[in-house]
């Protein structure tokens, strides 16, 4: 037969108080007036010390009611019967228990089994408890984890039902969350040490600064004595309230600064005297309290003993710090519910209210499915603590935050820093209404990150294999921006915005176009005006000596016209200049086509005189009578007229008009005069530039005529400068961005207006101004004589 099983080791003062709490109620109970008058509960007290195997048998004993009977008289109506269990501490015993008590409908209800998994009614029907499921703490350790920031952590957890099935919860709220985890380690307190001193080394290898631990107190209790052997890097401990509230557990003061959540605390009144009353007779009739006082005042009740016997007259006072330090009575007020609990479910079925007295036939035989029925239903408040089970057997969350801090003395102790309510709505359920002390007495949150968060104008960019809260900070594309920390997309600005250098803020773009507040505009202008100018200086001088020979013989009234045009042509480029408007777009390109034209026109008529002139000096010719005054004046009138239709019908089938161009640049936006129809664009270039070609020929061909008859030579030089000027403005035209466009399609009017002018009149106006000796009649028939005599001698 295989030896009986024992308990070893010291005993848990922890679950000392739960027994005795147990008792104080029954007793309270036993002496009520008002709940159960005349009948009196018994109960027995069973240690598991923590195994299933324990538990598991007493379990089977009580279920099949092997027990001894520990009343026998007469008023013990049923002696032996277990009505209820009140257990177990934690939730893997009470798994096991329930499997097999729970197929007999006897009610177990629990004072501090957390696992989440004994709600399911199909497996554990007849499962109840007192303190809230794990399901509600995992919960909210996620949401604590999260309200500080820490995103890498790490996780240790009982290899058991309770550290399973809690860690479980709390990773899959974490991962809601968007926390990751580093490293989930599990141990159990039968684990070899090299098990875990690996969990250890895990510890203090790892860069999370975070430890959540979802275990029971004697397990972690292990790992703990395990880091202190070694100095290990500061960690926040994270901790479930199995552990956290735990008195043993604040001797590890490296944890100074941890953080977690207990069941709330309890007054319960008349308690801490009940601790105390231990008589002698007391504590030898109780096993549990022998070992307790031997162990307290490290003496022995066997008499047997050589030394160090117990008296009974010890100092109690000793064990005032040990029973009845109430500011940690938490679990305690479990058990104190539950008994009042399976009381009232036993009121409800034997007691009965007639004529507003209670009366209970203590004869009656009790079911155990009745009171586990009744049990489903009670609903009482008992010392200021409300009682009642949900359709699962939970009853309502509620959580105390509770920080360990050191206190003046330098001692730690547990301080109630804020609370969880599952009942408040959702997202006024946590509060914390008090300072934090942290690791190593620190004010500040620490910091536990896998990366540093990404400022604004970033984005979070994940590192290959790692998790996602592992990544680099990588700066938003060209266009976009993140105005947030850690952002995980950037996005476009709207169109007519653009990022500033941080690339945290969309700024309205800046808008361009050639200004008169530029030095470009400034420069353009000025040559504009300045030829505009000139063209009336010119015209003056040419007026105020019309009478002379060498305004005479070069054809006064097509000489005034072609000043008049190249006035034109300089001022029509001050339309190019400044912000583009509907009629600054129609005006520019329209009036700019048919000065030039006009201009064109005119130094086409000049040469058409001049060959006339020579071809009428021949002997027989009258060729000059078909070309007099007036049929220069239609040419002029007829080119322009064909320029005049051109952008006429431009103007009405798809006229130029203003945009905002945002695709030269990405930064900015140019404003500038959309062509509207091209071909009417580039129609009315050609045909400018048809007229330069035709003049040019013809130019050419009378350009060895004398100087002081006629201009053809330098009318030639001035085609050869304008073609030349407007050749050369197509390729700059088309490839030049922007606002240059313009500044462009200005330099080749002002170039070509500035070349005519010179070409054609600064010799005259030299000669006028600075050789009048020249400007004299003879000497212009002396040129012609001799060119006629050359002429017939050939």
């Amino acid at each position: 037969m295989p030896e009986q099983l024992r308990c070893i080791g010291r005993i848990d003062t922890r679950e000392l108080w739960i027994s005795r709490a147990m008792i104080f109620a029954i007793e309270e109970i036993n002496n009520s007036r008002k709940l159960l008058p005349g009948i009196r509960l018994g109960y027995q007290i069973h240690d598991s010390c923590a195994s299933v195997t324990i538990a598991v048998e007493v379990a089977l004993q009580l279920s099949n009611r092997l027990d001894p009977v520990f009343y026998t008289g007469s008023n013990c109506s049923q002696s032996g019967m277990m009505i209820a269990v009140v257990g177990e501490s934690g939730s893997t015993p009470s798994i096991s228990m329930s499997r097999i008590i729970g197929s007999f409908n006897i009610p177990q209800v629990s004072h501090f089994a957390t696992c989440a998994c004994l709600s399911n009614k199909q497996q554990f029907p007849s499962f109840f408890r007192t303190i809230p499921s794990d399901k509600f703490q995992a919960y909210a350790l996620a949401k604590l984890v999260k309200q500080f920031g820490w995103t890498w952590i790490g996780a240790v957890r009982s290899d058991s039902d309770y550290g399973n099935y809690g860690m479980a919860a709390f990773l899959n709220e974490a991962h809601k969350e968007g926390i990751c985890v580093e490293y989930s380690e599990s141990l159990y307190r039968t684990y070899p040490s090299s098990r875990i001193k690996k969990v250890a080394d895990v510890i203090r290898r790892s860069t999370a600064m975070v430890v959540v631990a979802f275990a029971a107190s004697g397990d972690l209790k292990i790992l703990l004595q395990e880091l202190s052997h070694e100095p290990s890097p500061p960690r926040q401990w994270i901790g479930s309230e199995a552990w956290l509230t735990d008195p043993d557990m604040i001797k590890f003061r490296f944890c100074a600064g941890a953080i977690g959540f207990g069941v709330p605390r309890s007054v319960i009144l008349g308690f801490p005297d009940f601790l105390l009353d231990l008589s002698p007779s007391k504590v030898a009739a109780s096993p549990m309290l022998t070992e307790f006082w031997q162990d307290a005042f490290n003496c022995t009740l066997e008499k047997s003993a050589a030394k160090n016997l117990c008296y009974g007259l010890e100092d109690k006072q000793k064990l005032q710090s040990l029973l009845t330090d109430t500011s940690q009575l938490r679990i305690t007020n479990m058990v104190y519910k539950a008994v009042y609990a399976i009381a009232h479910a036993i009121h409800d079925v034997v007691c009965q209210e007639i004529n507003s007295t209670t009366q209970c036939d203590k004869l009656t035989k009790i079911d155990t499915k009745q009171v586990l029925t009744q049990l489903k239903k009670v609903n009482f408040s008992q010392n200021g603590y409300h009682v009642s089970f949900d359709v699962n057997g939970d009853p309502v969350a509620m959580y105390e935050l509770v920080n360990w801090q050191k206190s003046k003395s330098g001692s730690l102790e547990m301080v109630t820093v804020g609370y969880y309510d599952a009942s408040l709505p959702e997202g006024q359920e946590f509060h914390i209404y008090q300072n934090l002390t942290w690791m190593e007495d620190r004010t500040e949150v620490p910091l536990s990150v896998c990366t540093d968060s990404c400022p604004p104008g970033t984005y979070k960019l994940l590192q290959k294999r790692k998790p996602v809260c592992c990544y680099d900070c990588a700066p938003c594309p060209e266009g976009e921006i993140s105005n947030t920390t850690d952002s995980r997309n950037c996005f476009l600005c709207p169109k007519e915005f653009w990022p500033n250098a941080e690339r945290d803020t969309c700024l309205p773009k800046p808008v361009e176009f050639l200004s008169y507040n530029e030095v470009l505009g400034i420069i353009l202008a000025t040559f504009s005006v300045g030829g505009a100018c000139l063209a009336v200086i010119t015209a003056t001088v040419f007026f105020r000596h019309r009478t002379s020979p060498i305004v005479r013989a070069n054809n006064s009234e097509l000489s005034f016209l072609l000043l008049f045009s190249l006035t034109l042509c300089f001022l029509c480029s001050l339309a190019f200049i400044g912000a583009p408007s509907e009629w600054s777009c129609i005006l520019r390109h329209t009036v700019f086509g048919i000065t030039f034209v006009l201009c064109i026109s005119c130094v086409l008529g000049k040469t058409l005189v001049v060959l006339m002139a020579f071809k009428a000096t021949l002997p027989g010719s009258n060729v000059m009578k078909w070309f007099g005054p007036p049929q220069q004046r239609m040419t002029v009138v007829s080119f322009t007229s064909i320029q005049v239709l051109i952008c006429t019908v431009w103007l009405i089938l798809n006229p130029p008009f203003p945009i905002k161009n945002l695709s030269t640049y990405k930064d900015r936006i140019i404003l500038e005069c959309a062509l509207g129809s091209a071909i009417g664009f580039w129609a009315v270039l050609g045909y400018i530039g048809l007229l330069a070609v035709f003049c040019f020929v013809l130019a050419v061909l009378a350009r060895k005529l004398p100087d002081n008859f006629n201009e053809a030579k330098f009318i030639t030089f001035s085609m050869l400068i304008f073609c030349a000027v407007w050749i050369t403005f197509i390729p700059a035209y088309v490839s030049s961005p922007g606002k240059f466009t313009v500044a462009v399609e200005i330099f080749a009017i002002l170039a070509s207006s500035f070349g005519l002018i010179l070409c054609i009149f600064a010799p005259k106006c030299f000669i006028i101004l600075f050789k009048p000796e020249k400007n004299m009649k003879k000497i212009l028939l002396n040129k012609t004589l001799t060119f006629n005599s050359r002429v017939h001698s050939s």
